[in-house]
């Protein structure tokens, strides 16, 4: 691991990745309704990021995303 490097990136490279997709997914094939099961497996991801990295700023956030993004598929 380099001296800057966090631990776990690999994981929040990872969850990046899913929540460029959802965007994308969201933006060009929103009838497919995909996206909200990527954002929602995006942003639990980064829940956990935040655990791991002791950023309790990054899990109220994106424990709020989740939430909003589990609501909206249950409403």
């Amino acid at each position: 691991m380099e001296q800057n490097e966090k631990p776990y990136q690999f994981l929040a490279w990872t969850a990046t990745a899913i929540l460029i997709l959802a965007a994308i997914l969201a933006s060009f094939v929103p009838a497919l309704e995909y996206h909200h099961w990527a954002f929602i497996i995006a942003n639990s991801l980064w829940v956990v990021v935040g655990f791991l990295w002791k950023e309790m700023s990054l899990v109220v956030l994106n424990a709020g995303l989740t939430t909003i993004y589990i609501l909206g598929l249950i409403l």
